[in-house]
């Protein structure tokens, strides 16, 4: 079989897959999965181009992975071709471990454990069927790889799955804020003690990557309708198995039943082989079934809910940057209860509170290095002259107040 394949990408044009074994990665059932996972889970809710996948990120970070990889050997980097082909099959696999509509669903499936973990389990079970060949690409995604650089450009706060994500979500969102000058900013590594840096003519650009990080959060990521559709897909997921738990039997897919029936623990996800295996059967359109059939069952609230997201009846969102007022909660709450003939507990599904956090650089954490021209490196908040980048240092925490639109109207009328 010919396995010099081109992917025509919407974003970066014709991607070229580089090796033989990194096809046969793409090939495998684990990474066909992406294909029905969307990249920005209910974002499509808010801007409906937002239909992109996990495949297609991965494929872009492979893509600017190799663009990086050209860039350094030019300033007389030594990058040998395996280590190229390792850190490329890293930044590939870095997401291979995501759910059902990606961060919406996580820790909500199985509580407790993130997808980087799982990202890690599948890559080990991929290594055992193709005879050890990903041993180097594992070691460079846990970071126990001697050159700790090939690492940060998998997993820092630079790296080629932000520089791609930012672009492309802005592509599909049509939000023109995101976007970023992702080739020069490749253009500007180098590395300097072992560490990714960013060559001085280059701080600009990266000016420009964190404000625009930050503005894609509040913009996209964190917009309150999107919060809304997300906390409304997790409601219906916390209904479904407190019935299941109750013993009521519910339509699911077998790989999404397994999910839903029992408590499934880290320790046991982590250590028992089936969990692992089902998950990597599960995908958006297990959850869409399951929602669309159970937007007919009997229990109201089940019923209600998933009725809601399918046509898309979201939560108003109040957000704020302080607590609700508890006493206007209450009262919702109370609306809630004479509304829908609920218990106190259970109008917790129609009225509730959380919280969301952005931050857009967070210094000390593998920060991102200006080599300036005397060879020193300072850090991107003190080698900018730009005031802003130190607020985007801060976490913002923001207070979100979610509750059904229905109760709004009970308070006019």
């Amino acid at each position: 079989m010919n396995k010099k394949k081109i992917i025509n990408d919407p974003v970066y044009g014709f991607i070229s897959i580089p090796t033989e074994l990194i096809f046969d990665l793409i090939e495998h059932p684990y990474f066909q999965r992406l294909r029905y996972i969307k990249q920005l889970g209910m974002t499509h809710l808010v801007y409906p181009g937002a239909l992109h996948t996990r495949f297609h990120h991965a494929l872009g970070a492979m893509y600017l992975m190799d663009m990086a990889i050209e860039t350094l050997r030019t300033k007389g980097h030594n990058i040998s071709d395996e280590e190229e082909e390792a850190v490329t099959i890293a930044i590939l696999l870095h997401d291979i471990g995501h759910g059902p509509f990606s961060h919406a669903l996580e820790r909500t499936i199985i509580e407790g454990i993130d997808h980087e973990d799982i990202s890690s389990m599948l890559m080990n079970k991929l290594n055992e069927q193709f005879g050890g060949r990903l041993t180097m690409a594992i070691s460079i995604f846990n970071d126990t790889f001697p050159r700790r650089f090939l690492h940060q450009m998998v997993s820092s706060q630079l790296d080629m799955d932000r520089l791609d994500y930012l672009n492309r979500d802005s592509f599909f969102t049509g939000v023109s804020e995101g976007v970023i000058s992702s080739e020069r900013i490749i253009k500007m590594l180098n590395v300097k003690d072992d560490l990714i840096v960013v060559d001085a003519k280059g701080i600009y650009s990266i000016e420009k990557f964190l404000i625009a990080r930050r503005l894609m959060y509040w913009q996209v990521y964190l917009h309150k309708a999107v919060v809304a559709g997300e906390e409304l897909l997790v409601k219906i997921f916390k209904r479904c198995r407190e019935l299941t738990l109750k013993g009521e039997d519910l339509f699911a897919t077998p790989a999404l039943k397994h999910f839903i029936k029992g408590h499934i623990s880290r320790g046991a996800f982590m250590n028992e082989d089936h969990h692992l295996d089902t998950f990597a059967g599960l995908d958006d359109t297990d959850i869409m079934a399951a929602v669309k059939v159970w937007a007919g069952h009997h229990d109201f609230i089940l019923s209600t809910l998933s009725q809601n997201l399918i046509q898309r009846k979201l939560y108003h969102v109040d957000i704020s940057n302080k607590r609700p007022d508890k006493a206007f909660v209450s009262s919702l709450i109370k609306k809630a209860m004479q509304k829908y003939s609920v218990s106190e507990q259970d109008a917790g599904y129609f009225v509730f509170t959380t919280s969301i956090r952005n931050n857009a650089y967070t210094a000390g954490d593998g920060n991102i290095g200006i080599l300036m021209k005397d060879g020193h490196v300072h850090d991107i908040t003190t080698a900018s002259d730009n005031s802003n980048l130190e607020a985007l240092a801060k976490t913002v925490k923001k207070y979100i107040l979610c509750y059904s639109k229905e109760l709004i109207e009970v308070s006019s009328s």
